[in-house]
C-alpha cells in the first residue's frame, strides 16, 4: 500500500491527505477542488504558513522577501522557474516581509531575499541573497528530506 502524505491546498489551505504515488497525477483538493500544486510560488501571510510547515509532509522552500528589494524582484523569475520543476515534491512559496513582519521576526530574518526550507516542520536550511532557478533547485534537493 502506497505512503499517504498530508498535503496543504495552497489556494483554501485545507489538509488533503495524497497517497505519494498519486502527487505526479495532478491532485485536486476534496475541499476547493482546486489543483494542489500549480507550478507557481504561493503567496502566504503568517497564518497560512504556520499551517503549511506544521501539517504538509512535503518539504516546503520559503522565500522572504519585500517588494521594494531589487534583489528580490530579481530572483523572482528564477524562484518560479524554480517552482515548475521542483513541485510536487517540494511546496514552494512566497512570504512578503513588509506584510507579515511578525513572522519575518519570528524567523529572525535579517536580510531579504533568503531562502529556507522546512521539513517535517523544522526549518532544515537557509540561504541568504539572491540566486538563479538552477542553484535554487540545486540547494533545495540537497537540503529536503
Amino acid at each position: 500500500m502506497a505512503e499517504s502524505l498530508h498535503i496543504v491546498c495552497p489556494h483554501c489551505h485545507t489538509t488533503n491527505r495524497v497517497r505519494a504515488d498519486d502527487l505526479a497525477k495532478a491532485p485536486a483538493c476534496g475541499q476547493c477542488h482546486q489543483p494542489l500544486f500549480t507550478g507557481h510560488p504561493v503567496e502566504l501571510d503568517e497564518a497560512a504558513f504556520d499551517k503549511h510547515v506544521a501539517r504538509s509532509h512535503i518539504p516546503l522552500l520559503v522565500d522572504f522577501w519585500a517588494p521594494w528589494c531589487g534583489p528580490c524582484r530579481m530572483m523572482a523569475p528564477a524562484f518560479e522557474q524554480a517552482a515548475a520543476q521542483l513541485e510536487p515534491h517540494v511546496r514552494v512559496v512566497k512570504v512578503n516581509t513588509d506584510e507579515g513582519q511578525s513572522l519575518g521576526a519570528r524567523m529572525n530574518i535579517r536580510s531579504i531575499p533568503t531562502l529556507a526550507l522546512f521539513a517535517n516542520g523544522k526549518e532544515v536550511a537557509r540561504q541568504a541573497g539572491a540566486m538563479g532557478a538552477a542553484d535554487i533547485v540545486r540547494w533545495a534537493r540537497s537540503h529536503a528530506r
